[in-house]
């Protein structure tokens, strides 16, 4: 009853009739009655409330109102129906909802409000059809809005396309140095030096970087292009230098080897991304380096399979090639240049056997030799025991290459297969997961391993943990799993095998640790925490991701960390005391030189008290030294992932615009590196963002301590991650149209 008249009021009446309105309201709540309600809202066209008129808008409020409260004994001056049809405004509508009446009025509520009633109106027939006339119309509009505005796409895209046809010849004369043509020959193998590239004169842009100082950047992966996307152009002259001329978006690869994404969407040409920065890219390989001349050789092979090598000059070096190159092969139609990384053995036998997954060729070949055994395995020649070895799947290593690659390769066999194959395959097929640790995903929160474990139960993907390989054969593998404390030998049959477990050092890498003083490790380069290569002049080299490691001896500075304090107290380093407040300031300096060590200094006075072993208040030089001694322990290698290799390279490209900023117009020769390395920018920080991995139709994720798992939820999550992660909008639109594809066409079942 209320809502009706502040309805009315607030439309209609506010400025005119409140106090009139407020009696009509109070005069119809004296009649009230609670039997039943009966709610009409409608809606009036009123003029000036004057004379006549506002006795008729007295009226029609007070029958409003009464419809709304029907009443037991309805008063006798309510108007005819006719008038209240007449105040209605004709494009009105009204809703009705009804409690249970007693059957006069309930007969008589339908009279007034439905077309059904007695004596409907010929108003609220028109009204209806007005209703059905404009929801059409308004159906009719949106859909032509939508297809005028799809044609108007279609259209633009043509005008664009239109523009990029170019029918007259682009041929100018460009002035190329007779330098870069004719190289002189020089370094300690009087090799060609190419101090002069031959694009150095394209455009004004890159002749005014002629003369800057020379980054020169080895390697397409993930910290390389970090670092080309960080750059600021025109600080630099920049060359890359790769065997490969695409950047590869690693972690997708196991969905190219089955057709989820085609292998175009995972690649991105590097040109492109060295475009930005004006620079140049040469295919080629890095061989060796001469840091003494500053000189990086270079080899290449020509279409007659001639090796030839030269040098080129760098002022500053970024070494980011990775793990390791495949061989340099030369170019032609049919062969191609790969990076296929050098696979980690483990001493195992017949790895010749096995497919491996680190490149866009390798991903080709394992989606080849998986079709062919699925099309072999249909023909009526092939025997039962021939078929089950050819349908039967073996992944070696239990990491996320291996883990991914087992789930898409499960997907694909279970999704895809029945629509092409006959489905007698699907009994046949088995897929295997062999593992030497104690759970899949060893890396990741326990929680996490055992939810996988769990899903590939379900999927009945057969993961077999602490077993270990021994031998690869050509039609099955030999492996080992300890029964009653003793190794017993078993056998699997297989028709392919997919090998996850490592990578070895790159060639370039093992030639430099054995060149460089202080470099001790077996498997990557050393650099400290500001990136340098260890070894190497200071403020000229720099190693970035999987080939690096960042050492984290802070032990082995105690001497540089009490130099200072000690010169100040004028005594020996190696016989001074410290005072609680002396090893705090030795502590910042630690937390500078090694961020990573912050986490376990945290709490000085503990620690402070804790290696105060005589109780004399202070730290001499050897208890500070088993202090540092026990950080080094808790300090752990960073990953070889391509989310560390990302910071790095992110973390240079900040470092080298900063150093451009301190010396401006910097020139190549004139700069001394050594001494702003550190004073420009801080010690590089890993900060750990997560792990995530595709488990087949569900995902796994370890974020900052927290973990979950799930299905088409985290799945659509974790594709979310990585799309965003896509170094441009190509490769993503790419990605996203190969997404719908499958959703709507499958995988591509051909090789």
């Amino acid at each position: 009853m209320a809502e009706l008249g502040l309805a009315l009021l607030h439309a209609y009446l506010m400025p005119l009739t409140k106090q009139k309105v407020t009696q009509l309201l109070n005069k119809i709540n004296k009649e009230d009655d609670d039997q039943g309600i009966f709610y009409h809202r409608q809606h009036y066209t009123l003029g000036e409330p004057s004379g006549q008129m506002f006795q008729a808008l007295e009226l029609a409020l007070y029958s409003s109102a009464a419809t709304v409260r029907f009443l037991r004994s309805p008063p006798k001056d309510i108007p005819d129906r006719q008038l209240l049809i007449l105040q209605r405004h004709p494009l009105s509508t009204e809703n009705v909802f009804r409690t249970s009446r007693p059957s006069t009025l309930r007969s008589q509520c339908r009279s007034l409000t439905t077309e059904e009633g007695p004596g409907a109106s010929k108003v609220t027939k028109e009204v209806r059809r007005s209703r059905i006339l404009r929801f059409g119309f308004r159906v009719l509009a949106f859909s032509g809005g939508v297809m005028l505005f799809g044609f108007g796409l279609v259209f633009a895209f043509f005008v664009y396309d239109a523009t990029t046809y170019r029918t007259d010849p682009d041929n100018v004369d460009i002035p190329v140095s007779q330098n870069a043509l004719n190289p002189r020959r020089g370094g300690p193998k009087n090799l060609p030096i190419a101090e002069v590239l031959v694009d150095d004169h394209d455009c004004d842009m890159k002749l005014e970087q002629k003369d800057k100082p020379k980054l020169v950047i080895l390697g397409t992966g993930w910290g390389s292009v970090a670092l080309m996307k960080s750059l600021n152009p025109g600080d630099y002259h920049v060359t890359v230098v790769s065997p490969v001329n695409y950047f590869l978006f690693t972690p997708m690869l196991p969905s190219a080897t089955v057709g989820t994404l085609g292998l175009s969407s995972l690649v991105e040409p590097i040109r492109l991304v060295v475009q930005r920065l004006r620079g140049h890219f040469l295919r080629a390989e890095a061989v060796d380096v001469d840091f003494d001349e500053k000189l990086v050789e270079i080899s290449q092979v020509d279409c007659d399979g001639n090796r030839k090598n030269f040098y080129l000059p760098y002022d500053k070096l970024v070494i980011g090639v990775g793990r390791s190159f495949g061989a340099l092969l030369p170019f032609g139609p049919t062969t191609y240049l790969f990076p296929g990384s050098t696979t980690n053995q483990h001493g195992v036998k017949g790895l010749e056997h096995c497919n491996f997954l680190k490149s866009i060729d390798d991903a080709r070949q394992i989606k080849a030799k998986v079709l062919r055994n699925l099309e072999v395995a249909c023909l009526p020649t092939t025997s039962d025991e021939e078929r089950k070895r050819l349908l039967s799947f073996v992944v070696c290593g239990g990491g996320p290459t291996g883990v991914e690659f087992a789930a898409e390769l499960f997907d694909m066999l279970n999704e895809d297969l029945f629509r092409s194959f006959p489905r007698i395959l699907r009994n046949e097929i088995s897929v295997h997961l062999i593992q030497s640790r104690s759970h899949i995903l060893n890396t990741y929160d326990e929680t996490l391993s055992l939810y996988a474990e769990r899903r590939f139960a379900h999927d009945q993907v057969n993961v077999l943990t602490n077993s270990r390989v021994k031998e690869v054969q050509s039609d099955k593998i030999l492996f080992t799993q300890m029964e009653d404390g003793k190794p017993v030998v078993k056998e699997i049959p297989m028709g392919f095998c997919l090998w996850s477990t490592g990578v070895a050092q790159a060639e370039l890498c093992r030639k430099l640790s054995k060149k460089l003083e202080g470099q001790n490790n077996k498997h990557a380069l050393e650099t400290d925490t500001h990136l340098r290569l260890l070894g190497a002049p200071r403020g000229e080299v720099y190693a970035i991701g999987d080939c690096s490691t960042v050492q984290n001896n802070v032990a082995d500075h105690i001497l540089s960390f009490l130099r200072e304090i000690a010169w100040e107290k004028g005594r020996d380093p190696q016989k001074i005391h410290l005072t609680f407040g002396e090893w705090r300031d030795v502590a910042q300096r630690v937390k500078k030189r090694f961020p990573q060590a912050s986490n376990h200094l945290r709490r000085l006075d503990k620690l402070f008290e804790q290696y105060d072993i005589d109780r004399s208040g202070t730290l001499d030089f050897h208890e500070l030294h088993e202090l540092l001694v026990q950080i080094d322990s808790k300090l752990t290698s960073l990953p070889a992932t391509a989310q560390r290799a990302n910071q790095q390279g992110h973390y240079l490209g900040r470092k080298f615009n900063k150093i451009a900023l301190a010396v401006p117009g910097m020139r190549s020769k004139e700069v001394n590196f050594e001494s702003l390395d550190e004073s420009v920018y801080r010690a590089f920080e890993y900060k750990h963002l997560g792990s995530l991995a595709y488990i087949g139709n569900a995902a796994v994720f370890d974020i900052n301590g927290l973990s979950f798992g799930g299905g088409l939820l985290a799945v659509y999550l974790w594709r979310s991650i990585y799309f965003a992660q896509s170094v441009s909008i190509r490769t993503r639109v790419m990605m996203a149209m190969d997404w719908a594809k499958r959703a709507l066409f499958g995988r591509g079942m051909i090789s």
